[in-house]
């Protein structure tokens, strides 16, 4: 049995509880493929009101940047991919591109990155040979106009991982690894930005999903799927994603950059073969997420890093080609209703969570438990000393209620140290109201959106 010796905790209190994991962010997608989108003034106007404080555009187009000055509002700007031969190419290019695009708005319009191209390994046109040259060009030019506060990136597609399950096993395509992976990823440490990622669980359930769990795509409460290679558990295919692709920098020597979901969404709409879209499923994917970000925590691998993404997208844009989905990603329809109705602050998802009125608008199926419900877990990667010291804390300073996992008791079993400090770690959280940082314990812990499994212990959600 797990002992608790409660005096081991007291010389580990500091380092346990200074690395306390904060909640992520939650942006979204402005695009504005379409003929029937409101003006960029209103659509400001939304963000306001609906608690938008981040946005990434797909350009820098006049009107919107315009329109969002002084909005306080998070702007993430965009240069195509058809511009980054001559970035690459001439520096004067760069550095006209910046004073127009950038120092024209730039700080009332608060430019927080730019996207330079996007899903560039992945582009027909090859404009992968100039994503480095046009990066550090735009970097150079920044600092010739005291801009460089602003960071720089590069939205990275799934695909140009040549393999990502299970998440251990992450690495990029080979043929990209010298010419462009490692260049690229030393300029995004040397500059201290990140790397900007684009995963679509969907896509992935969509094209396997009599191997996937659509609750497992969802965020819902499933089994979890074990990870032999790092020894961690997963219950949500975006965890596992993401962890894919630490592992894949770690595998070429880059792995403390820090990642940015600039793309996530499910779309609401889809044709007959494309299995899985569907109005109930975007509230799910999109909700659960939401939840997922600002209850705080990162995923197995990183769980002290905070997860930050941004939703796709704003709009359902009736103007983009390619399958009915690709119309029906937004959540919002062009006369700024809802298609279905998800909070997007942390205020909106205690009203969720607490107003039965509002439970009723999250098209969330009835059936998941968990809806609405977070769990802390252990991670069992911080080894026996630090889960010891953090479960003596919990058990004592903390005031967890451990009495389920006491020998006779009905969470006794299974009688390991990381099934007893997952217990304690989630009793101290659902008593602190789930607060930000109430689930860390110096990277001890995490957490998840579906219900623990260990044994026949079940975890309480309240107390």
């Amino acid at each position: 049995m797990a002992t608790f010796t409660f005096p081991l905790f007291l010389s580990l209190l500091l380092p346990l509880f200074a690395f306390a994991a904060a909640a992520g962010t939650v942006g979204i997608n402005y695009g504005r493929i379409a003929d029937n989108l409101p003006p960029p003034e209103k659509v400001v106007a939304l963000f306001k009101s609906q608690g938008i404080n981040k946005v990434k555009l797909y350009d820098t187009d006049a009107a919107v940047l315009t329109a969002l000055a002084n909005s306080g509002i998070g702007v993430v700007v965009a240069i195509p991919n058809g511009l980054l031969s001559s970035a690459a190419s001439d520096p004067s290019f760069a550095d006209k591109w910046v004073q127009s695009n950038i120092s024209q708005y730039h700080p009332k319009t608060q430019i927080e990155a730019i996207a330079v191209g996007n899903e560039v390994f992945a582009d027909p046109n090859n404009t992968t040979q100039f994503l480095v040259p046009a990066i550090k060009n735009i970097q150079s030019s920044l600092v010739k106009y005291n801009l460089s506060s602003i960071k720089l990136s590069s939205p990275v597609a799934l695909s140009a991982l040549n393999s990502s399950y299970p998440p251990s096993a992450g690495a990029f395509k080979p043929d990209l690894i010298e010419p462009v992976i490692k260049p690229f990823l030393e300029f995004l440490t040397q500059t201290s930005s990140y790397l900007m990622i684009n995963a679509y669980p969907f896509f992935a359930y969509e094209s396997t999903s009599d191997e996937i769990s659509l609750d497992y795509a969802l965020f819902r409460t499933n089994p979890g799927n074990p990870d032999s290679g790092n020894g961690l558990k997963y219950y949500s295919l975006l965890d596992a994603q993401i962890d894919a692709v630490f592992a894949a920098m770690s595998a070429v020597g880059y792995g403390d950059i820090k990642l940015v979901v600039t793309e996530t969404g499910w779309p609401s709409n889809g044709d007959e073969n494309e299995i899985g879209a569907g109005k109930a499923n975007a509230a799910a994917y999109n909700g659960n997420l939401v939840k997922r970000v600002l209850t705080g925590g990162g995923t197995p691998l990183k769980p002290n890093d905070p997860l930050n993404v941004y939703l796709f997208a704003l709009f359902n844009e009736d103007q983009k080609t390619g399958p009915t989905s690709e119309r029906n990603y937004g959540l919002f329809y062009p006369d700024e209703t809802k298609v279905y109705d998800i909070p997007l602050t942390v205020a909106g998802l205690s009203g969720a969570q607490s107003s039965p009125a509002n439970e009723s608008k999250v098209q969330v199926p009835a059936a998941s438990p968990s809806a609405g419900n977070t769990w802390c877990v252990a991670n069992g990667k911080a080894g026996e000393e630090k889960l010891q010291a953090a479960l003596d804390y919990a058990c004592g300073e903390g005031g967890a209620d451990c009495r389920s996992i006491q020998e006779g008791s009905t969470c006794f079993n299974p009688n390991t140290l990381e099934a007893h400090a997952s217990y304690a770690f989630n009793s101290f959280y659902q008593k602190k109201a789930r607060g930000t940082g109430t689930c860390d314990f110096g990277g001890a812990a995490y957490v998840v959106a579906q219900p623990p499994s260990y044994g026949t212990c079940e975890f309480p959600t309240r107390y």
